[in-house]
């Protein structure tokens, strides 16, 4: 074992992973930490993905709990931590991955529809840590909950309204969490993805986003492409293997005096907060300037 494993830690720890099976983020968590020899317990509520990602977990060592439950459900929620509890004699890693949106302005959307947003983005959040807590402690080795957030909750996200006030709730509770725990080497930190290859992030957008997008025809992907240059910095969006690693290091004995930290796995934009590197000459401005508008705007348009 090299020095940077040795220092990690990982192995033989136990971590329940909230949305862990069936999302590109969430198995992709899931399979990250069973590489680093870790016992996965998951929730999701993909049939399909908690029975498949069975024989993955497998192959790799590790011991899997895979569980069909709706993390919204507060009782279904309850049932999973009594059998991670069963299952397992110690808990030391909690990610809170599940989570998701629908575009639309708040006056276009129900009551209903803003309330399962909170539930989904904040409320089981908050009944997962519950539950959680006197698992870790029953250790008494500390250990590390890891909570996903968004950039959406530390910017006015219009059409996003209710997400980015759950989003953002998730934030500093995370924050409160820490500063309770840190006594007790519980530490709670924050992933703040921005542009990913989410199946949720996908669901977010209106259909007709789609439709504009698939009236480009060929050039579409190239479009795309060109968009994401301009919007992050680092002129790539990250990869899902750049969230994994993020969580590998929270977890982890490498990040043991980091809590209470929101870490951005986005490409910049968090830095850049509206500076867009706009195309025709304009370079960095939060709005085009002249090469850019004489573009969309110029004579004969």
């Amino acid at each position: 074992m090299g020095l940077l494993e040795a220092h990690a830690g990982m192995a033989g720890k136990v971590a329940a992973v909230i949305g862990g099976a069936g999302g590109i983020i969430g198995r992709a968590v899931s399979l990250g930490l069973a590489e680093a020899g870790v016992n996965i317990a998951a929730c999701d509520n993909d049939e399909e993905g908690v029975r498949a990602i069975v024989p993955e977990i497998e192959a790799l060592g590790p011991k899997i709990l895979s569980v069909y439950a709706d993390a919204t459900d507060v009782d279904a929620l309850d049932r999973f931590y009594h059998q991670v509890e069963k299952e397992f004699d110690r808990l030391d890693i909690v990610v809170n991955v599940a989570g998701g949106v629908q575009r639309g302005l708040l006056m276009d959307k129900t009551r209903e529809q803003d309330a399962r947003d909170i539930r989904l983005n904040y409320g089981y959040v908050v009944d997962s840590v519950r539950s959680a807590i006197p698992l870790i402690r029953r250790g008494g080795r500390g250990g590390s909950i890891i909570n996903f957030t968004t950039i959406e909750a530390h910017r006015g996200a219009a059409t996003y309204a209710v997400y980015a006030g759950a989003k953002a709730a998730t934030t500093n509770f995370s924050r409160a969490m820490a500063v309770e725990l840190g006594a007790e080497g519980i530490r709670v930190n924050l992933i703040a993805p921005d542009t990913t290859r989410a199946r949720a992030s996908n669901n977010a957008l209106y259909p007709e986003d789609f439709k504009r997008l698939a009236d480009l025809g060929d050039d579409a992907m190239e479009a795309l492409a060109q968009s994401v240059k301009m919007y992050v910095p680092q002129k790539k969006s990250p990869d899902v293997e750049d969230l994994v690693n993020g969580v590998l290091f929270l977890a982890s004995d490498l990040s043991r005096a980091i809590t209470g930290t929101t870490l951005h796995v986005d490409g910049g934009t968090i830095a850049a907060l509206g500076f867009m590197d706009w195309p025709f000459g304009d370079s960095f401005m939060p709005a085009p300037l002249g090469g850019t508008l004489r573009q969309l705007f110029g004579s004969g348009r």
